[in-house]
């Protein structure tokens, strides 16, 4: 059973097949994209928790994108990975100025990818928790208010 919703964004299909092959052990939904727009189309219909986000794509970029996304209070806590083949330290540094919440370099290693989804999704999960509480927290004060 899917608990976890992963949307790869990326307009190279052979990339998509090889991360959504390395991800088919964990426990989550996964949608594809095909480019910018087909992107934040996705982001909108299927509510990802994470986003495999590459850097390259047509219509926006995976900058925009990102950018985009999180500027967004509805979409802003969406977990996202960048996948990238750039590396240069200025491509890094414009990927934590738009809100990357991480980043792995093209040609991606299985084992790094997994652990770094493990660990967002994990993220996620208290991220949202934290969120859940904080909502209750304020339910239940402002009830108390006379």
């Amino acid at each position: 059973m899917a608990t976890h919703k992963i949307l790869i964004a990326d307009d190279n299909q052979a990339n998509c097949e090889l991360l959504e092959a390395y991800l088919v052990g964990l426990p989550c939904e996964i949608e594809v994209a095909e480019d910018g727009q087909a992107t934040l189309d996705q982001v909108a219909a299927f509510h990802p928790d994470l986003i495999l986000l590459d850097v390259m794509m047509p219509k926006f970029s995976g900058f925009e994108i990102c950018k985009k996304l999180k500027s967004d209070p509805t979409t802003k806590s969406i977990m996202i990975l960048m996948v990238t083949a750039l590396n240069e330290l200025g491509d890094i540094q414009r990927a934590v100025e738009v809100g990357a919440d991480d980043f792995v370099s093209k040609p991606v290693n299985r084992v790094e990818l997994l652990k770094r989804v493990e660990n967002m999704l994990s993220l996620k999960h208290v991220s949202d928790e934290n969120e859940r509480l904080r909502q209750y927290i304020e339910r239940m004060e402002q009830s108390r208010t006379p």
